[in-house]
């Protein structure tokens, strides 16, 4: 069974709307932790739209289970990871029109970004996760190029419907064997809810599901550890991989 972390960067968006220090971040953190989350993940964009640089030291500071960091592979972030030293970063595309991330990783089209950045990033004790389409050439470009982890962009499947959502689901239990097979950790995640995340807590060899906004979206109406808890046993409920 997968672990569950928590994406709180839609908490910060909140605070952001007024400027000021409420939702607190690191009071989010410690609630989803004590709903039984097994990390926390934030996502520091090049705009600063939703969490803070002050965001992430603080977590660093304050999260007892597993700090992940996404990020893009440029010059600033590696510079910021590399000092504050989450337990994992997740390079991801970014692109500032962008709403959310909309896509996984053109991993060829960021090979020298990633040679510059991977052994870095290794170097300071990080494990280093791509976050890619579930697809054969990047994830087998993932590994060429020393990543530690590949997360699954789940996005597609969560849009998809009948026939278009089993197709993606094949595809990414076959990247998820793939992964695995070259030697790499698999992670998955985005657009998962408490309605389609039981297939994917079922793919093979996926060792943690990303989940964020329809959690933080849940929170409003029944309370952020509530809203854990209840993602958590969906999860559970799923069963062993298939």
């Amino acid at each position: 069974m997968p672990r569950l972390h928590v994406n709180i960067d839609h908490v910060a968006t909140l605070r952001q709307a007024r400027r000021g220090a409420d939702p607190d971040t690191v009071a989010a953190a410690a609630a989803c932790e004590r709903a039984g989350a097994a990390g926390i993940t934030v996502h520091l964009r090049e705009d600063r739209r939703h969490i803070q640089d002050e965001d992430v030291r603080r977590l660093r500071a304050s999260v007892a289970t597993l700090l992940n960091l996404e990020m893009a592979a440029t010059e600033e972030m590696t510079a910021i990871a590399c000092a504050i030293r989450p337990d994992e970063v997740c390079i991801v595309p970014e692109r500032r029109q962008e709403l959310t991330t909309e896509g996984g990783l053109d991993v060829a089209a960021a090979r020298g970004a990633l040679e510059r950045t991977i052994p870095r990033l290794r170097q300071a004790g990080i494990a280093v996760s791509l976050f890619v389409a579930p697809q054969r050439e990047p994830v087998a470009l993932a590994a060429q190029l020393g990543a530690t982890i590949v997360e699954l962009h789940t996005g597609a499947y969560a849009h998809a419907e009948g026939a278009a959502r089993s197709e993606e689901l094949r595809r990414l239990t076959e990247a998820a064997r793939q992964a695995h097979d070259l030697g790499l950790r698999v992670n998955a995640g985005h657009g998962l809810d408490c309605a389609n995340v039981g297939p994917i807590a079922r793919l093979p060899h996926v060792e943690e599901l990303n989940i964020g906004y329809s959690i933080v979206c849940r929170a409003l109406f029944i309370g952020l550890e509530s809203a854990v808890r209840e993602m958590a046993a969906a999860i559970r409920a799923a069963g062993p991989p298939a």
